[in-house]
């Protein structure tokens, strides 16, 4: 149910817009339409005064003898007096009273059934009178009466021509089903269609078993309200319905709608009792039935029904307000937003709507104004409102038992004199107990925990001895279903005027929710603490391991002809390190071991990974076997011994006395050999990642080099970048490595600046350089460097 709020200011200059303008000139138009009902009205009232007058003059009587005469007329001829009335004068009873009468025998029609209908018992007597004596002439064959009900649907109360079995199927006709008589009570528009179906779309279901025949839908108004639909139906396909002939079935329409109203028809439908009921129920009830326009919308409302409760904003009588519209008893309701707009949405709808609607002081007879409490639901062809002047002190008490519900809160009191203690409804909820059983402060502590009861007594005391306003939090238990929650009580003393405290009041309020929330954050933030210190503390250490194990040295190593600089980059400051890793030996046969490798991960499970990995492959070099044979040992012992270890290397052996280097690899990047400022990649063996398959095969290579050849091993930390694939990022390795090489140390911190990578990962380089025959005479002279001093 939709609620919304109107408040209109008094003295603001309402500016007229489209809107407005649209629905007063609708306004208009349907006063205008009612005016012409009116003189239609006084026009036949005027054609039975020509006739009695025509009377007077031909028989020379008085005007109680010439209406006498006229009905004794009537009576004899079996005709009624109006029908009578126009035969004698000549004019049409059902048509504009300036314009010759097209056809006499309609308004004579239209008189007999009228006559018969007054005569019929039931619903079904009153459409068979309509078919028998008007329709059938016309060439229809059947009709159907149906009555609007309270709930807007439809229920068939007379029929003539119809099936048994057909009536049985369509006595009911429900709100959401289409057929031509709903369309004509949801469009406010009679249907006339010669074919048998809309121009404009599809035939709805509807009742009767000609479906290629003529049908004409009417909407029954009785005093001017829509009472129900007349659905006539032909056989077959008439050329038109000319004016004339609906204006005819718009009167049979309203005979039928009258006599299904009337009191003294047995099983009259007349909605008396309804209102009689409405009067009971609601005594501010207002029905309201909507004033249609032209073309069928929605004009405006108009006031049907006023129960005798209802108390008029401006005083006037209730007689006063039924029969006219409501823009006009009321004109805010025709405000955007306001009361017409709503009623119009609930009849679009069919769903009940409840609106806080606020008048201003000076619209109302007492000029208080006020604020309204007003419910809209649909009723038959309108809706029906109920209107209740919301008190401003019970409104306050409802608006203070939400908050107090949505807060958890209640408010208590005690008088210390007296010894009377309230509490409001919600201070009950909260502590489990029933109404009237409240528990005095001096009895609190009896009520929590006994961890909690020194709370309570310091609160007690703070409010009692020193006088002061205070708050405290404790635990209380239930006395519903004995369980515990966290409670916070705010609480003032009252004093009268010698500074005696006379009273206390204060509030409770449930915090359990939050209490334990907060409870689950402070162990968790403890839990976090210690996994981040106990994560510092690993971090540490392997930074120190790391260190250890590939440490750094300003100068080159000069061994068995060879310069070696090796260059470790971490990825940064609060990055975990990773299990980047090199190491040159020179082994007993004088042949020099060069790695570099990479453990997957990061943290100390990475580092001691990378710990296992170096110092078994030292001791396996010293056996004098290949690198590849080395490559395949290491496999098996990353699979069977370490757990979960992972990652690629490149092992070569130099051999000083060939110049050459027989390298194998894991899974990781060839290296690059720089020779004449030409850089190139070396083409790479075969050779799986380590610990990925036990048995694992590792091809060997042969690289021969000369005297000012230039090696880099180095790890993918070195050159990977996110945005461009890894052969574009070796591409520009090999750019900056063929730079003249000087030396070699300088040269490595040269490669390992302009090669930076964005991946974060740490990065590891190993440059080696064949020395000239100069230099090694130069180091041969020099004194020997033994295998710890080349070991790094």
């Amino acid at each position: 149910m939709a609620t919304s709020d109107v408040y209109i200011t008094k003295g603001d200059d309402v500016t007229a817009n489209a809107a407005d303008l649209s629905r007063l000139s609708a306004v208009i138009e349907r006063q205008r339409r009612e005016l012409d009902l009116m003189r239609a009205e006084a026009a036949r009232r005027r054609v039975v005064d020509l006739a009695r007058g025509m009377l007077m003059e031909r028989l020379g009587c008085g005007p109680e003898e010439a209406a006498g005469q006229l009905s004794r007329l009537a009576t004899e001829s079996g005709t009624a007096e109006l029908e009578l009335a126009a035969e004698l004068t000549g004019q049409a009873m059902l048509t504009d009273l300036n314009q010759p009468i097209p056809d006499r025998s309609a308004a004579r029609r239209v008189s007999l059934a009228a006559a018969v209908i007054g005569e019929a018992h039931d619903g079904d007597g009153i459409a068979a009178a309509t078919l028998a004596e008007a329709l059938t002439p016309l060439g229809a064959v059947a009709v159907a009466l149906w009555l609007l009900r309270p709930d807007r649907s439809l229920e068939l109360v007379g029929q003539a021509g119809f099936g048994a079995q057909e009536v049985g199927h369509w006595w009911h006709s429900p709100l959401h089903l289409d057929c031509p008589a709903r369309r004509v009570v949801a469009g406010g528009a009679d249907l006339f269609w010669p074919t048998g179906k809309p121009a404009d779309g599809p035939s709805p279901p509807a009742i009767g078993r000609w479906p290629d025949g003529a049908r004409v839908a009417v909407a029954m108004r009785s005093a001017g309200l829509m009472t129900g639909v007349m659905e006539v139906c032909w056989p077959g396909h008439v050329p038109e319905f000319p004016p004339v002939l609906r204006r005819q079935l718009g009167a049979l329409a309203d005979l039928c709608g009258t006599a299904l109203e009337d009191p003294a028809r047995p099983g009259s439908h007349r909605s008396a009792w309804l209102y009689g009921l409405l009067d009971a129920l609601l005594p501010a009830a207002m029905v309201l039935h909507p004033g249609r326009a032209a073309d069928g919308g929605i004009a405006d409302f108009r006031i049907g029904h006023v129960s005798a409760g209802f108390a008029d904003l401006t005083g006037r009588a209730v007689a006063d307000l039924s029969g006219r519209s409501l823009p006009e008893v009321y004109p805010f309701a025709g405000l955007p937003d306001s009361l017409v707009d709503h009623a119009r949405e609930v009849l679009a709808s069919g769903e009940p709507r409840h609106v806080s609607l606020a008048i201003p002081s000076g619209l109302a007879v007492d000029q208080h104004g006020g604020t309204f409490d007003l419910r809209i639901a649909p009723l038959a062809d309108g809706v029906v409102t109920a209107w209740q002047r919301v008190d401003e002190a019970a409104r306050l008490s409802a608006l203070l038992s939400q908050m107090e519900r949505l807060g958890r809160v209640g408010g208590w009191e005690e008088d210390l004199l007296a010894g009377t203690l309230r509490w409001s409804t919600a201070a009950y909820a909260l502590f489990g107990r029933q109404p009237g059983s409240a528990i005095p402060l001096a009895q609190l502590h009896d009520h929590v925990p006994a961890d909690d009861v020194f709370d309570v007594e310091h609160f007690r005391a703070r409010l009692l001895r020193d006088r002061v306003a205070t708050a405290a939090a404790f635990r209380i238990a239930r006395a519903d279903d004995g369980s515990l929650r966290q409670m916070r009580v705010f609480a003032e003393p009252v004093m009268d005027l010698t500074g005696e405290v006379t009273g206390v009041r204060g509030a409770f309020q449930d915090v359990s929710d939050s209490y334990h929330t907060h409870v689950a954050l402070t162990a968790t933030r403890d839990r976090l603490a210690d996994t981040e210190e106990r994560a510092a503390e690993e971090h540490r250490l392997a930074i120190r391991i790391q260190e250890a194990i590939t440490p750094w040295s300003p100068e080159p190593i000069v061994t068995a002809g060879l310069d070696i600089a090796a260059r470790y980059r971490p990825a940064g400051q609060g990055h975990l390190v990773s299990g980047d890793w090199y190491d040159t030996v020179l082994l007993p046969s004088e042949q020099v071991l060069l790695v570099v490798g990479d453990i997957a991960g990061h943290g100390i499970d990475a580092v001691t990974g990378m710990v296992a990995l170096r110092n078994c492959l030292r001791g396996l070099a010293i056996t004098g076997a290949g690198p590849g044979a080395l490559l395949g040992w290491l496999n098996e012992f990353a699979c069977y011994i370490t757990v979960g270890t992972i990652g690629t290397a490149i092992c070569g052996l130099y051999d000083p006395r060939r110049r050459t280097l027989r390298w194998a690899r894991a899974g990781h990047l060839p290296p690059v050999l720089v020779r004449d400022g030409q850089a190139r990649e070396l083409s790479p063996p075969p050779g799986l990642l380590l610990g990925a398959e036990p048995v694992a095969a590792y091809d060997e290579i042969t690289t021969g080099l000369l005297p000012g050849d230039t090696l880099l091993l180095f790890t993918d930390g070195l050159v990977e970048r996110r945005d461009i694939p890894i052969d574009d990022a070796v591409g520009r390795l090999l750019y900056i490595a063929a730079r003249p090489v000087g030396d070699i140390g300088g040269y490595a911190d040269q490669v390992m600046r302009q090669a930076a990578s964005d991946t974060g990962d740490d990065a590891c380089l190993l440059a080696v350089r064949v020395r000239l025959a100069a230099d090694a005479r130069r180091a041969a002279r020099s004194p020997a460097h033994g295998p710890a001093a080349v070991a790094l």
